[in-house]
């Protein structure tokens, strides 16, 4: 089974001690991101909506990187900081992703840790691997060399 971490540029950087992602067979992990503009590296929305949007288009990028799409992720689990701003990103959230829908897990979090942060989220998707892919990290084995027989040539 291939196993390999995914970075990319065009999604938030870890701010802290974590991969963007991992590649496990044929199942992308998506790391826990909030609302950080993958340019500047800060918080970027005041509104939920805003924020919610910025968070999927960060998965996304992951997610594209090992060329997956929303379309592949199965599992996602979201930390808000006020449930009562549910319903909101919720429509947002509904926007984002098609039916049908992954399955979900929405919790309420102390997101301080990032000061003005609404919402937090992660993501699973199933998205088979071609034999063609190839990653750093990864190697395939290969069988050692067949030994042929020379061939005794008369004098």
């Amino acid at each position: 089974m291939a196993k390999y971490v995914i970075q990319t540029k065009t999604g938030a950087a870890p701010q802290g001690a974590y991969s963007q992602g991992w590649r496990a067979g044929d199942f992308i992990f998506v790391t826990g991101t909030g609302p950080v503009d993958a340019k500047t590296g800060k918080l970027s929305g005041e509104s939920i909506e805003e924020q919610t949007d910025l968070v999927i288009t960060n998965m996304e990028s992951v997610l594209a990187a090992d060329n997956a799409t929303l379309a592949d992720v199965v599992k996602v689990t979201v930390h808000l900081n006020d449930s009562g701003l549910f319903s909101r990103y919720n429509a947002v959230y509904a926007r984002r992703f098609s039916a049908p829908y992954p399955v979900r897990t929405t919790v309420g979090s102390d997101l301080r840790s990032l000061p003005g942060m609404l919402i937090e989220a992660d993501c699973i998707a199933y998205a088979p691997q071609t034999k063609s892919i190839r990653r750093s990290g990864y190697r395939k084995s290969k069988a050692p060399a067949k030994k042929t027989k020379k061939k005794k040539t008369r004098p």
